[in-house]
C-alpha cells in the first residue's frame, strides 16, 4: 500500500508560513534530500488555497514535480486535467482508495488544516519536516486542530551546514 508523507518546511517555533503567508524564510540554497524524496513519489495532496498559492500564468503548479495532483476542496470547480484530480465530499474513503492503488508514495504537501485532518483520520504514514534555524514568532502553526496525541518512531534525520535540520518520523497509530 502506498504511503501518504507529510513533507513540510517549519520554523523552529513550528510555523509553515509567517503572519503574513510568507514563505521566503525557507532556504532554497541546496536540494536538501528532495530530489531523492521525488523519486519516492507520484502524487501529492494539496490543499485549495496551497494549490492556488503554487499556480503560475501558465495554469501549471510552481516547483511541483511532474505528479498527479490531488487537490482538496469543497469550493473548486471540477477539472478537466489529466494530471490534476479535484477530491471533495467523503475524503476519508477518497484518500484510502487513493492509497489501495498501485503506485509510490504520496506527498502530503499542504496546507495545515488538510495535514490535521488526514493526521485525526488516521492517513499520514511519515511525517518529514526540515526544520529552519528562523523564530519567525507567528504565522500559521502546523499542526492546530489536532484531537489528540500522535505518537512517532524517527526513522531518519540529518543536519545541514547551513543550520536545516531533516527529521523523517514513521507514525506509530497503535
Amino acid at each position: 500500500m502506498r504511503k501518504v508523507i507529510l513533507g513540510l518546511a517549519m520554523s523552529l517555533d513550528g510555523y509553515i508560513e509567517g503572519p503574513n503567508g510568507e514563505y521566503d524564510w525557507c532556504f532554497t540554497d541546496q536540494d536538501y534530500g528532495l530530489n531523492e524524496f521525488f523519486k519516492r513519489i507520484d502524487a501529492v495532496f494539496v490543499g485549495r488555497k496551497t494549490y492556488q498559492m503554487a499556480l503560475t500564468n501558465e495554469g501549471e503548479t510552481a516547483w511541483m514535480p511532474k505528479v498527479t495532483e490531488y487537490v482538496f476542496s469543497n469550493t473548486l470547480p471540477d477539472f478537466k486535467l489529466e494530471r490534476k484530480k479535484l477530491i471533495k465530499g467523503d475524503i476519508e474513503r477518497q484518500v484510502r482508495t487513493i492509497k489501495s492503488l498501485p503506485g509510490k508514495d504520496i506527498w502530503l504537501f499542504g496546507g495545515a488544516e488538510l495535514a490535521s485532518s488526514l493526521m485525526n483520520l488516521g492517513l499520514v504514514d511519515e511525517v518529514w519536516l526540515s526544520i529552519h534555524p528562523i523564530v519567525l514568532g507567528a504565522g500559521k502553526p502546523l499542526f492546530k486542530e489536532l484531537k489528540e496525541r500522535k505518537w512517532l518512531t524517527l526513522v531518519d534525520s540529518k543536519v545541514y551546514e547551513s543550520g536545516l535540520v531533516s527529521l523523517r518520523y514513521k507514525m506509530s497509530w497503535d
